[in-house]
Formats: structure tokens, C-alpha cells, sequence
């Protein structure tokens, strides 16, 4: 009869540690796709932090050029050439 008794408390410790290692299987597979997904969003804005940079850097590498100062003096500030008309489309 104890042998019977170990048998079935033995099987009955096996399937609960096999329950459990099952349900935190499952929570880590969820947390490692949360993290995938976070990887993706924050790898995203690297990307678009990388662009910024080299839009910067080429700002400052060129900004004795007199087509980039141009381009700064119409885009940021709103400066138009002598003689020159801007018309806007109000339909837009």
C-alpha cells in the first residue's frame, strides 16, 4: 500500500510542478512579445532621432553655403528674393 500512495502523490507532484511550469511558460512568452513590441517602437525612434541628427549635421557642415542659407531664410524665417511673389492656394 505505500508504494501505491508514493506512486500517486509522486504523479500528483509531477503534474503540478508541469502546471506550473506550463502557466510561467505562457507569462514569459507574453512578456518577451511585450518586449519585441517595445524594442520595434523604441528601434523606430532611433531611426527617426538618426534622421534628425543627420539633417542637423548637414545644417551645420553647410551652413556658409548660400543655397542652404537660402533655403533656412525662405523655410524658417519667411524671407522672400527682391521683386519676388508668393502666392498661397486658399483652397487647400
Amino acid at each position: 500500500m505505500k508504494f501505491r500512495s508514493a506512486g500517486w502523490l509522486t504523479a500528483l507532484v509531477l503534474a503540478g510542478l508541469m502546471a506550473y511550469g506550463c502557466i510561467t511558460l505562457m507569462n514569459m512568452k507574453t512578456k518577451v512579445a511585450e518586449a519585441a513590441k517595445t524594442e520595434a517602437q523604441l528601434q523606430s525612434q532611433i531611426e527617426a532621432i538618426q534622421e534628425q541628427n543627420a539633417s542637423l549635421r548637414y545644417a551645420i557642415e553647410n551652413q556658409d553655403d548660400p543655397d542652404t542659407v537660402e533655403d533656412i531664410a525662405r523655410d524658417k524665417l519667411g524671407l522672400v528674393m527682391p521683386d519676388e511673389r508668393i502666392f498661397y492656394d486658399a483652397g487647400e
